[in-house]
């Protein structure tokens, strides 16, 4: 494998985005003859076929497109590594990368993050914020591609430290003219009667809900299904079923007058997020700096 340039790579990524070797030679710089020999060389190393030519240009193969994936994950990385080195020539004296969950990101974060950086000690600290989901925050800093996570505290963190963060709460969300809106607390099980909003199955609140559900022998019926708590918040508003969010994303994202927010009375309605990280004693100075920012949020 030690034959998988970065340059054969960016020539296979133009190809594929053009689909078409000469006009991917022209945006390169280069002699069409020129990337079919890299192209050629790829498959000869990995022993298959990349490219199928036609009239229309040419596709990449099954296995093409594998490679492909890949090399743009490897291209990008790339281009980050770049980026950050050269950020220290602009004045930059830290570079802090941190996953977190939808939850996270729609709650409290953004805000703390953004006071930590408005300190004057740490101005000169660039952040970069990726949302994942809470079980691949894990595996993202486990594998050392960010040095923080953010995501719910009852994950099985593999290993990863881990400092408390701030509590957070799941209430119902529901249009004014619904049969519960008139009630001021319930139990999840009182709710499963009637249509809900729901999340990607790959999301810790919809899991959480499933569990709850199968205690009580039932299942939630679904009439929507959104990606994100701010969708859902407008599909409620459409008054096309109820939903389960945070508290402080139902606060922030509806209109007055628009829904109405009940409280869940189930334990698993309070949670708690916490902040994670392979070994604090390797993290630099500008990582340490923001997790000790935001541990002491875990009170408030």
């Amino acid at each position: 494998m030690q034959d998988l340039d970065l340059k054969s790579l960016r020539l296979l990524v133009a190809v594929c985005d053009s689909q078409n070797i000469k006009l991917a030679a022209e945006q390169e710089h280069i002699e069409p003859s020129a990337i079919s020999k890299r192209i050629a060389q790829l498959e000869a190393v990995l022993k298959t076929p990349l490219l199928v030519r036609g009239r229309r240009g040419v596709q990449p193969t099954p296995a093409g497109l594998a490679l492909l994936e890949h090399a743009r994950n490897v291209l990008h990385t790339m281009q980050r590594i770049e980026a950050d080195v050269a950020s220290f020539n602009r004045g930059i004296k830290g570079h802090v990368r941190l996953v977190a969950s939808m939850s996270a990101i729609g709650e409290s974060l953004l805000d703390d993050i953004a006071e930590f950086m408005r300190d004057d000690g740490n101005r000169n600290i660039q952040v970069d914020i990726e949302e994942r989901f809470s079980k691949d925050v894990v595996r993202v800093v486990g594998d050392g591609v960010a040095s923080l996570g953010v995501c719910w505290d009852n994950l099985d963190f593999q290993g990863l430290e881990r400092l408390p963060y701030r509590g957070d709460e799941l209430v119902l969300a529901v249009h004014p003219n619904h049969p519960l809106a008139g009630r001021a607390k319930l139990r999840f099980e009182q709710t499963l009667q009637y249509e809900h909003v729901g999340q990607s199955p790959s999301t810790a609140v919809y899991g959480m809900l499933q569990r709850a559900a199968a205690r009580a022998g039932r299942v939630i019926s679904y009439r929507v299904v959104v990606t994100n708590f701010d969708a859902a918040l407008r599909v409620v508003e459409a008054d096309l079923g109820i939903s389960v969010i945070p508290r402080q994303i139902a606060a922030r994202g509806h209109r007055e007058g628009q829904l109405r927010v009940i409280a869940l009375t189930d334990s698993w309605a309070s949670r708690r997020f916490a902040i994670c990280f392979r070994d604090k004693r390797t993290l630099q100075p500008a990582a340490a700096q923001m997790v000790e920012f935001l541990a002491s949020k875990a009170a408030t």
